[in-house]
């Protein structure tokens, strides 16, 4: 069986946000996790108040990968659900994106899920 070769999570953070960077949409690391093999969360705020909280999901039929909406709302509640996450995962990363157009570019080619 050949397995797919893994990107760190420290590579795909900083090409990630190279790749928001060159679409001109803000992005912070707002809590640095494992360099190698940290999970990633990623909340959009919307600049109204709201937000999206999402993580990268394994679909067990099909062993493929997806990004999924963790928590939605009012901001505080998404910050709420981060908190609640880093309390049990000191290792996860978290980015914050900023766009009042939800773009995340997570379902746009170009970006390994």
């Amino acid at each position: 069986m050949v397995t797919e070769p893994r990107l760190t999570a420290d590579f795909w953070v900083r090409a990630y946000l190279a790749r928001l960077g060159a679409a001109h949409i803000p992005a912070y690391v707002t809590a640095k996790g494992d360099p190698t093999a940290g999970a990633v969360l990623v909340k959009l705020a919307t600049l109204d108040g709201n937000g999206r909280l999402y993580q990268r999901s394994f679909d067990l039929m099909t062993g493929a990968r997806a990004w999924v909406v963790l928590a939605e709302g009012a901001e505080p509640e998404v910050d709420a659900a981060i908190a609640r996450q880093r309390r049990t995962d000191p290792d996860l990363w978290v980015i914050e994106i900023e766009s009042r157009a939800g773009r995340t570019l997570l379902d746009e080619d170009g970006l390994a899920n």
